[in-house]
């Protein structure tokens, strides 16, 4: 069975978020979707699942209440179940910086296309900012990118308030997986001063969706927050995996190790485990195994 992943956020002010939270989930129930929905205040974040027609219903259904109309998606596929349940959660904020001052409905940076995106961080002049954490950034990045090397998204202001001035850089590019960090991040530097703030429209996996290989300033895979772990050019699936052991993104290169096992095991932290971790951990992969199977 093949599976449509889509991906979504909108900023977009939201009340009575406990209905909202019952009717998404039972149109979720309705279309057997998968993955997970995050409402606040401030809006709606998502990556999902479903089968082709179905997710296609679902984002109908989602277009058709009126702060969801415009709703822009980024479509993928995969071959096996990428989510193993639904949860449709209510939160303070859709993605969180803990900055009141950061609300994009109010104030935001510039959008670049992914088609403008390589001539704007190919200027000397501008800081080209990787808003995603450390782990995601090893997997691949842009060319030149700084790395914040946080571990969550709310450590991006610290690194700010260290690293950078508005009175000395003055033009600074911002991006991350889908949109949603890299936009409400510029909001948060405009607030701090930072004159000239851009952020890539769509994210990592517009570009990747739209610009060619042998045009990109992209190097490696991007990380992405389901059972494919990367994706590449074409939003094709990646070379990574996960190590069940451990929880490490393991290369292809790794992968070839003798000392990996799929769904125990790495060359990192093969001989770690105790017994009843390893039991635990082959519970786990059967149980994944059993979900693949019923859905495929």
């Amino acid at each position: 069975m093949t599976w449509k992943i889509a991906a979504f956020y909108k900023f977009v002010a939201l009340e009575n978020l406990p209905e909202w939270r019952e009717k998404i989930r039972a149109a979720c129930n309705e279309f057997g979707v998968c993955g997970t929905i995050l409402l606040a205040h401030e809006g709606i974040n998502s990556t999902s699942a479903a089968a082709p027609e179905k997710m296609d219903a679902f984002l109908e259904f989602l277009r058709s209440q009126t702060p969801f109309s415009d709703l822009e998606v980024k479509i993928s596929y995969a071959d096996e179940k990428p989510f193993n349940r639904m949860k449709v959660r209510l939160k303070k904020e859709i993605v969180t910086l803990r900055d009141p001052r950061a609300n994009p409905t109010c104030l935001v940076g510039q959008y670049v296309t992914a088609q403008d995106w390589n001539e704007l961080i190919s200027d000397p002049e501008v800081v080209v900012i990787d808003t995603r954490n450390d782990y995601e950034y090893k997997i691949g990045t842009f060319k030149g990118a700084v790395n914040p090397k946080t571990d969550s998204f709310g450590q991006l202001p610290e690194f700010v308030q260290k690293h950078l001035n508005p009175e000395r850089h003055k033009k600074v590019a911002m991006f991350c997986t889908g949109g949603i960090r890299c936009e409400k991040s510029t909001s948060y530097m405009l607030a701090e001063g930072f004159e000239e703030v851009y952020h890539l429209q769509g994210g990592i996996l517009k570009y990747l969706e739209d610009i060619p290989a042998d045009q990109s300033l992209w190097e490696g895979e991007c990380f992405v927050f389901d059972d494919r772990v990367s994706v590449k050019h074409g939003l094709e699936q990646g070379s990574y995996t996960l190590c069940y052991g451990c929880g490490e993104f393991l290369s292809a290169e790794q992968q070839a190790h003798p000392d990996y096992k799929p769904g125990f095991h790495c060359e990192n932290c093969k001989g770690t485990h105790s017994d009843k971790q390893l039991r635990s951990l082959q519970d786990k992969h059967k149980h994944y195994a059993a979900v693949r199977k019923e859905t495929a």
